[in-house]
């Protein structure tokens, strides 16, 4: 009984003893190697406490349960979260450099490549996974690169596998900075990485600046229902900071609030990450297909560039379509750097975060869009 009930050490599995080094290698990242410490510290930490044997921290009442039923399971976080996002938005690049959206759409190929390779694997073909149309339709919404939209779609469609799902998203979009480079070479030759941009564009009126957040939940509420609340955080985040007369609430939504709630979804998210239920053959190949997703967003929307810089005259720098898929503000840095390796006089970053903020709003229209398509295909 005292071995069984108060040591956890006699208590340690092999499958515990992976997840804790992974939330030990995980917080390493973060503080050792600064890679986006902000999510993968907090991730770490939740993938421990949440391993620690006979911790209780999962179990119904122990506080990684608690905060799973109160955010993750009513969408609380990822909304929230949403507001603050917004806040710290600046659509001003996307609004100089309209053809941007473009880009941002084209990243989201990710989304439905992923989709029918899930399907194909899962029921819909191979039946080598147990893997149902809203299964698939989740798992493809990590292709969005967007934490927050992959929670709400994976909850929303009651997925099987959604803990595996948002572990995955958020997973890789803290790790956006080892994954896109190597894509990104790979596809563009060194020509077309050292083409520098000009900085300056057309200025944008603060009553379109305004307007922009308001008309933008209308078109996007009307084309995508299902993506309402979605969009309406996001850009209600963003009217906060555009209004001008509302600073104090926007620098809340930016800090105190977007903090608070990125500590406890990081605990939440690692808490998760459960040896007995992360360590399975489908959970694994979830995390492949993750990578998979970004890739295919990656790669499409630096096609898409490379079909822009040839169209342009050689004006456009491919690089920029990376940028596409919406882990803000992480790939519009990703893409200023590796545009400095060629050239030191190149600043690619407002460019970038022109496409960025447009696949923010691109991954949010498709996760509506597959909201309202899956009850007709399941």
């Amino acid at each position: 009984m005292f071995e069984g009930e108060l040591l956890g050490v006699f208590a340690l599995t092999w499958q515990a003893a992976v997840m804790l080094g992974l939330g030990g290698l995980l917080i390493y990242l973060g503080i050792a190697k600064q890679v986006e410490p902000v999510l993968l510290v907090p991730i770490g930490m939740g993938v421990i406490l949440a391993n620690v044997p006979l911790g209780g921290l999962t179990e119904a009442g122990g506080l990684l349960a608690v905060l799973r039923k109160a955010g993750i399971d009513t969408q609380l976080f990822p909304l929230l979260i949403f507001i603050g996002v917004g806040a710290m938005i600046d659509f001003g690049s996307l609004l100089e450099r309209p053809y941007t959206v473009f880009l941002g759409a084209a990243a989201q190929f990710g989304i439905f490549g992923t989709f029918f390779l899930a399907y194909f694997l899962g029921d819909g073909g191979l039946r080598f996974f147990d893997f149902s149309f809203k299964d698939a339709i989740s798992i493809g919404i990590i292709g969005s690169a967007d934490g927050p939209t992959s929670i709400y779609v994976a909850t929303m469609l009651g997925s099987k596998y959604t803990p595996a799902i948002v572990v995955a998203a958020y997973s890789y979009m803290a790790l956006v900075p080892i994954i896109q480079p190597p894509i990104m070479r790979a596809l563009t030759t060194e020509a077309e990485r050292r083409l520098a941009m000009p900085t300056r564009a057309q200025k944008v009126s603060r009553r379109t600046r305004v307007l922009f957040p308001i008309v933008t939940i209308l078109v996007v509420g009307l084309i995508a229902p299902k993506a309402t609340p979605l969009i309406g955080t996001l850009m209600f985040g963003n009217l906060l900071r555009e209004s001008r007369v509302l600073e104090r609430l926007s620098q809340a939504a930016q800090n105190e609030m977007a903090n608070i709630v990125t500590i406890l979804l990081g605990l939440t998210v690692g808490g998760m990450m459960v040896a007995r239920d992360f360590l399975r053959l489908e959970t694994i190949m979830i995390y492949v297909m993750g990578v998979v997703a970004f890739a295919l967003g990656t790669a499409a929307g630096l096609i898409l560039g490379k079909g822009m810089y040839l169209a342009s005259g050689k004006r456009i720098n491919p690089l920029i379509g990376a940028a596409g898929i919406s882990a803000f503000p992480m790939c519009a840095r990703v893409v200023q750097r590796v545009g400095l390796e060629a050239n030191p006089q190149n600043h690619l970053l407002m460019h970038a975060a022109g496409a960025n903020t447009a696949g923010q709003i691109a991954s949010v229209v498709a996760g509506g869009a597959a909201l309202v398509l899956a009850p007709f295909f399941a």
